[in-house]
């Protein structure tokens, strides 16, 4: 039986982090979809276009070294909407921390309740990645910083050439 996965988030930008929980959730689903939640409120740093380029970039090796495969997609509604267009029966969420925990289980019950047929599976960071948010990435990039040790290079590429690195 196949089974197919959603990974949800803004992925602005990804970041290691990201592509920590996606290789764990390539390792359980046949094929992942990842999907970039976009609300008209709010202005993210990269288009709509730039991070779905980013993550198929770098998701696609690492999903076939995984041997599963990845797709990606956007979405304007409840995840849980987005899960079904995709036809997957598990969502995929990221755990750093105990506050990330009360969150997600607050959403995993809620979607539970509006799509019980989905079920929502907790991934935990390795401890390498569980301080890296997009947040303190786009934080540190604006400021000049060296991002490289926390996104994929080609992020850290895009990063530079959008804010220049100071002294």
């Amino acid at each position: 039986m196949s089974r197919t996965a959603l990974y949800a988030g803004s992925f602005d930008p990804v970041t290691n982090g990201h592509l920590d929980v996606l290789k764990a959730a390539c390792r359980l689903a046949d094929k992942v979809v990842i999907a970039i939640g976009t609300h008209p409120g709010k202005q993210p740093m990269f288009s709509t276009d730039e991070r779905l380029a980013m993550l198929k970039e770098v998701a696609e090796p690492i999903a076939a070294r995984e041997k599963a495969k990845v797709e990606t997609m956007t979405f304007d509604d409840l995840v849980v909407s987005a899960a079904k267009r995709a036809g997957a029966t598990l969502l995929i969420r990221g755990l750093r921390d105990a506050s990330d925990f009360d969150y997600e289980m607050q959403m995993a019950g809620m979607n539970g309740a509006m799509a019980p047929q989905i079920e929502t599976v907790f991934l935990p960071a390795s401890p390498a990645t569980r301080p890296i948010t997009a947040t303190l990435v786009r934080q540190i990039a604006a400021m000049g910083g060296d991002v490289s040790a926390f996104v994929p290079a080609p992020v850290a590429k895009r990063l530079a050439a959008r804010f220049p690195r100071k002294s």
